[in-house]
């Protein structure tokens, strides 16, 4: 039977950050301390707005490449954990957050975790144009609710795009 410290480290999380700000407060004061802290909840916050559509541009920039997303998107993921990490209140919280930042912590956490990652998907080589050149343009006069009860018309561009 495997045990978790996982659960452990969430109750012994509230008690550490509290210490910190007691350590913190004492050394700096208490105002500084409060204004530390929301500093961070701030740049936490323009952090997760700022790479939330940095993320997607490149995991588009790779798909249009050919080239697997998966470590674009493993970086971007970490990069929006620790926006989070800095939005939550607590310096320990921060600490995490910012070893998050940095290019070879995310490039050593994703070598460690890229094993334990399941892809869902099948990737191919970006977006393909393929059955773009059988779409079906349908107005409404094409298409009634009607027509179910009449039966199939065999002149409709659906029973041309099968017989291609």
């Amino acid at each position: 039977m495997r045990v978790s410290l996982f659960p452990l480290f969430l109750l012994l999380l509230p008690l550490l950050e509290i210490a910190g700000f007691v350590i913190v407060g004492r050394e700096v004061g208490a105002l500084a301390t409060v204004g530390l802290v929301m500093l961070s909840t701030i740049v936490g916050s323009l952090l997760l707005r700022h790479q939330g559509f940095g993320v997607m541009a490149r995991v588009r920039a790779e798909m249009d490449a050919g080239r697997d997303p998966s470590r674009q998107l493993a970086h971007g993921a970490m990069i929006v954990l620790a926006a989070i990490l800095l939005i939550i209140p607590g310096f320990i919280t921060d600490i995490f957050a910012i070893l998050l930042l940095l290019p070879p912590v995310r490039d050593l956490a994703w070598r460690l975790l890229k094993s334990r990652i399941v892809m869902a998907t099948s990737f191919r080589s970006g977006f393909s144009a393929r059955g773009r050149d059988k779409v079906i343009d349908l107005d409404d006069s094409d298409y009634s609710r009607d027509d179910y009860k009449r039966g199939p018309d065999h002149n409709s561009p659906w029973r041309r795009l099968k017989d291609d």
